[in-house]
């Protein structure tokens, strides 16, 4: 674009018009990356089925403690949970009913709603599924955790904001079919889909007219007019509006929807970025205030700790070397408070990154604080590179082609982004920013 400025007036006036003129062209390009497709599909993926893992796996390994933890039998009764989450304005389907069948009904969809997810299938709903799983146990014993759940707690809802079903997914495996079928991008009926939606739907309005507790439309917080009950109907209404016009509205009014649902991925991942750097700014900024930490023997103490060392010899071990123990304390607080600062460094991220995550693995096995350190580990996900992401899926399809020789592909490789209609390549690439594929031939997928 060029500017013409004419020989008229002051040279503050030229400059004003030349500097707004720039300002202008850089909120158009920005608006048009940000708007032309979803970014980082692949670390979306990985975010994806690292959450809904650690989940399933804590669910897993509580199973027979399970009503001692969320259950009836827990230490809070129904009506103190009601009061606090009437106070902080939390949601939890557990508060419907004390009874065992509920409960067990409840505990068991969290388990099936995290394996589904973790495997991409019908990722829209999914990851609605998974939320209201994470936020009905979690709430209902909010003291229960060891810092990884208040991690799972948020990305649960931020993971319902994003089209995290583009790669590694059953929906895109169906969407590479469908295409390969010459189906193109229109959804075809989808009889699963559409049945799926309908009894979410009947389930959502009979708790609804129940007046369940929890469905209220406006609530306190934040957003004091936006309830629990607004919220989850907002969301069924916006995918079946989603299949509506993607099969029967093509052209302008499809376009659009995909553009906002373009910028709701890009700001929820944003968001997630924004979060991981906050915890461990916040935790690297907080430990330089401790003493102990000061001094390098911070890490000394929960070694001898009975309850965070399920391996006492190789806690002794490391316990008996002082150097080791300041130059773990040290290094922790460093790589901690100086990550938010290195994400304009490509290098220098990365080598940080390795360094968190060989951290978080040591926690789980010195500490005996896997769940934590998973979580941890799916948040760090965000900032892996893409090119290493795409590797180790080809590596990971290509060891299942040889264990399975007749699971190889027809049509496009496992794990390549979908095209969009038409077959060009998206914007930047190939697998630099698609439409979505998880999903986007289905009402709720």
């Amino acid at each position: 674009m060029t500017t013409h400025v004419t020989g008229r007036g002051s040279a503050d006036e030229q400059d004003y018009v030349v500097r707004d003129t720039w300002i202008e062209r850089m909120i158009g390009r920005g608006f048009a990356r940000v708007t032309a497709g979803p970014f980082a599909p692949y670390q979306t993926a990985v975010i994806r089925i690292g959450f809904a893992m650690t989940w399933l796996l804590f669910l897993v390994r509580e199973w027979p403690n399970r009503h001692a933890l969320y259950g009836p039998d827990g230490a809070f009764s129904l009506d103190m949970v009601r009061r606090l989450l009437g106070n902080n304005g939390a949601f939890s389907v557990l508060v419907w009913s004390d009874g065992r069948g509920w409960f067990e009904l409840v505990y068991a969809l969290a388990m099936i709603s995290s394996a589904l997810l973790m495997i991409g299938w019908r990722t829209r709903t999914m990851s609605v599924l998974f939320m209201i799983g994470v936020l009905s146990l979690q709430n209902r014993s909010i003291f229960l955790g060891d810092g990884g759940d208040n991690v799972i707690h948020l990305m649960s809802m931020y993971l319902v904001l994003t089209r995290c079903g583009q790669v590694w997914s059953l929906d895109a495996r169906r969407a590479r079919r469908a295409a390969a079928a010459g189906a193109g991008d229109v959804p075809g009926r989808d009889v699963t889909g559409v049945l799926l939606w309908s009894v979410l739907g009947l389930v959502l309005a009979f708790a609804q007219l129940r007046g369940l507790y929890g469905l209220e439309w406006t609530g306190d917080g934040p957003f004091p007019h936006v309830g629990w009950g607004l919220a989850l109907w907002g969301l069924w209404l916006a995918h079946g509006a989603w299949w509506w016009v993607r099969r029967y509205a093509p052209g302008e009014p499809r376009t659009v929807l995909n553009t906002v649902a373009d910028l709701a991925h890009n700001g929820a991942l944003l968001v997630i970025v924004v979060e991981v750097c906050l915890i461990y700014a916040t935790a690297g900024w907080y430990k330089i205030q401790g003493g102990r930490w000061q001094d390098g023997t911070a890490v000394f103490y929960p070694m001898h700790l009975d309850y965070f060392s399920p391996w006492p010899e190789l806690s002794s071990v490391l316990a008996g070397s002082g150097l080791l123990i300041m130059l773990i304390t040290y290094g922790t607080v460093i790589v901690q408070v100086a990550f938010p600062f290195t994400l304009f460094n490509r290098r220098l991220k990365n080598v940080l990154l390795v360094g968190m995550i060989l951290e978080h693995l040591s926690i789980a096995v010195l500490l005996g604080l896997p769940f934590f350190s998973l979580a941890m580990v799916a948040a760090d996900s965000v900032f892996l590179p893409t090119n290493f992401l795409r590797w180790l899926g080809a590596r990971v399809t290509a060891l299942r082609y040889r264990l399975l020789p007749g699971s190889a592909p027809r049509s496009a490789p496992e794990g390549a982004p979908a095209m969009p209609e038409g077959g060009a390549e998206p914007a930047g690439g190939p697998g630099a920013r698609t439409q979505e594929s998880g999903g986007g031939h289905t009402l709720v997928g």
